[in-house]
């Protein structure tokens, strides 16, 4: 048996290492589990009001040691890059932070902060409209701006800006604060790569450690020695003429020896490129899980100082061998928080099996802290992430469909303590999702599914696989409520030649032999289905050509997916032809013919193939909420309004047999996964 295996095993709480406390200096953690600095975007004008502060409070009430806050920190006006950060360079956030840290530390978890320059990173261009500045002239090319070479003003002046940032911290009740070497500024002048200066701040690593050095040195002539300050701190850039492991080691040694930090925060690689960020320092859904925590344990060897460490660790397993094995002082599970902020709690009452998973879609940072399967993210002043049961429970509630929307809808209502009844067409529950985890990038969406399935057995709704719903066998069921999750089918109606087509829910279905060795994937959607399917189909061995009616691949994704697609694209020798809308299909003997029409210029082209899969969302799925719809109390309607407002849709319960009925998910409009749940979440959680 392995050691991880061993730990996979059940654990006793009492022993559990997750569940023991550490101590820095005078602050006592509860545990060892941590959510790590990120930009919320929950903001207002800088400031961490109400919304940022329930975002994090929703982590301290589920257990967890500490939550960091304000990723990017701007310690002065020059490190914005245009709105969504904190602003720690005025006194006006420090009433914010003194209600912040109260709200927090009522909960039993500490609090934290991350000051940081941007550097080069900074915008231009926008907020302040200040030049960025850098150690050298030296653009990064995904944040584009042409930075500033810093003279000895300009360093002065943004080290005093840090120590000014900590005490702010400080005098705003915190427990402690990071700074980042990364791409930020700190970082910029420790790397090779960023740093081109011939003075006393560049050339020798000790010359390119000496800025930041400095920026510690003063933060802690301003804040004590009793205030915590940490580094995050990358440990390899992983790149060639960058920072190596070997020169990390002697960067962590000069800030040990200078005696101004209490911990490392390690990360690993570089930021500043779409496919660095992607893959090393938010490592998503197509990366391993915990892919860094190997040279994180090493660097811990080498170091007298507490260690914390966050990428993509998901799972209580994975995090608990980490802290076993003395790979890690504070494990960051920050996107699993995302997913679960009650993740602690669950484990301390041994319930770990019921934490909701974090699947590495990384749809959090494209809606930023909105993970893909709990809408309640982000939106704590208005959805709960705890299910309190009704005022009045018992209602008789039935669900038609079990995809996402339908799976949620079950849950949250028998959570609210409703009897619930659950009628699924298919013989296993998923709907699309059983679809998309066909596919290599997008396996562990059925996480989703998994979960709720297994909460709705926990929960004794009455399930019911392999049974088609009508009116009849829903109105059998005498119900007060019903939910209409049916979801859509694909929808081709719109094509000329359709019926030539083949559907990416057929593609990626199919069993049999492929028709043919090449193939058209045409995407209207921009979403990931006719991605993943050109992918999942090119790794099968077929000839893909893939076009879409937008200007590159996969434009409704975040910056994470859109470059792992067209990286995988470009290793599998797909071609795109981008601002093609298809507009007609033909057979000619055994080759099907696609006429595209050129969004721009109109021009008209043809492509030839064996097969065309096509692309443009679904069509709702209608017929049970047809045949309902003039039998129910509110003939189908949900008030939108009530909705938005979090009320009840009928005040008064339906009687003498009146139901009120409900659309959601796919079933009212082609969508994304995100959508569906949050539409159930909103309407159940009132029922």
């Amino acid at each position: 048996m392995t050691d991880l295996t061993r730990l996979r095993t059940a654990t006793p709480r009492a022993a559990d290492p997750l569940l023991a406390p550490l101590r820095i200096k005078k602050v006592t953690f509860r545990n060892r589990i941590i959510s790590t600095s990120h930009a919320s975007t929950l903001d207002e004008g800088g400031m961490p009001g109400e919304r940022y502060q329930a975002y994090h409070e929703a982590k301290a009430l589920g257990g967890l040691a500490l939550t960091m806050f304000g990723g990017s920190s701007m310690v002065t006006s020059d490190s914005s890059w245009g709105g969504g950060q904190i602003d720690v360079s005025r006194d006006a956030v420090i009433p914010y932070l003194q209600a912040f840290s109260a709200r927090i530390h009522a909960r039993g978890a500490a609090l934290m902060c991350q000051i940081s320059h941007l550097g080069r990173r900074a915008d231009a261009m926008s907020t302040n409209w200040l030049p960025a500045i850098a150690p050298s002239r030296i653009r990064e090319t995904r944040h584009r701006a042409f930075p500033r070479e810093m003279d000895r003003d300009d360093i002065k002046r943004v080290v005093r800006a840090y120590g000014e940032a900590a005490l702010r911290c400080l005098e705003g009740g915190l427990d402690g604060i990071e700074t980042m070497t990364g791409g930020h500024l700190i970082g910029q002048f420790l790397s090779p790569l960023t740093n081109q200066r011939t003075d006393g701040f560049g050339g020798s690593l000790a010359n390119r450690a000496r800025f930041g050095l400095m920026v510690h040195e003063e933060i802690r002539r301003r804040v004590g020695d009793d205030f915590l300050v940490g580094i995050r701190f990358v440990v390899d850039e992983d790149s060639e003429d960058g920072i190596g492991f070997e020169d990390g080691l002697r960067l962590a040694r000069l800030f040990e020896a200078e005696g101004s930090i209490d911990f490392f925060n390690c990360i690993f690689g570089r930021m500043d490129t779409e496919l660095a960020l992607a893959e090393q320092n938010m490592p998503g859904m197509s990366e391993p899980i915990a892919p860094f925590l190997k040279p994180v344990a090493e660097f811990k060897r080498e170091t007298r100082l507490p260690v914390f460490h966050a990428g993509r660790i998901p799972d209580i397993a994975t995090a608990r061998y980490a802290i076993a094995e003395n790979m890690l002082d504070m494990v960051g599970m920050t996107r699993a928080h995302i997913a679960d902020p009650q993740i602690v709690n669950k484990l301390a009452r041994g319930e770990e099996e019921r934490i909701r998973p974090c699947v590495g879609a990384n749809y959090c940072l494209y809606k930023k802290v909105n993970c893909l399967h709990n809408p309640a993210s982000g939106r704590e002043l208005h959805l709960p992430q705890v299910i309190a049961p009704a005022d009045v429970p018992g209602r008789r509630v039935v669900v038609v469909g079990g995809g996402p929307a339908g799976l949620e809808a079950a849950r949250v209502a028998a959570e609210r303590g409703h009897r619930v009844t659950l009628f699924e067409v298919g013989s296993r529950p998923g709907g699309q999702l059983l679809i998309a985890s066909r596919t290599s990038l997008r396996r562990d969406l059925i996480g989703i599914v998994d979960w709720r399935w297994s909460e709705l057995q926990r929960l004794g709704v009455d399930l019911r696989l392999d049974t088609y719903a009508d009116a009849a066998s829903v109105l059998a069921e005498a119900p007060d409520a019903v939910v209409v999750a049916t979801g859509g089918l694909p929808d081709v109606e719109w094509l000329d030649g359709g019926e030539h087509c083949t559907t990416v829910w057929d593609a990626l279905s199919r069993t049999g032999p492929a028709v043919g060795d090449d193939v058209i994937i045409y995407d209207g959607t921009g979403r990931h289905e006719a991605a993943s399917c050109a992918l999942h189909l090119a790794e099968a061995g077929r000839a893909v050509s893939f076009a879409t009616i937008d200007d590159t691949v996969a434009v409704e994704m975040s910056y994470a997916d859109r470059v792992i697609y067209r990286k995988r694209f470009a290793q599998n020798g797909i071609a795109v032809l981008c601002d093609r809308s298809l507009a007609r299909v033909r057979r000619e003997a055994n080759r099907l013919i696609a006429t595209f029409r050129h969004e721009l210029t109109g021009l008209e082209s043809e492509l030839s193939a064996s097969e065309i899969v096509v692309e443009r969302g679904t069509a709702p799925f209608m017929e049970v909420f047809d045949e309902l719809r003039d039998r129910a109390a509110n003939r189908g309607v949900t008030d939108i309004d009530l909705l938005l407002a979090g009320r009840p849709q009928m005040a008064e319960r339906p009687m003498d047999g009146a139901f009120e009925l409900h659309r959601i998910g796919d079933a009212a409009a082609s969508r994304n996964v995100h959508a569906a749940i949050y539409d159930a979440l909103r309407l159940c959680v009132t029922l």
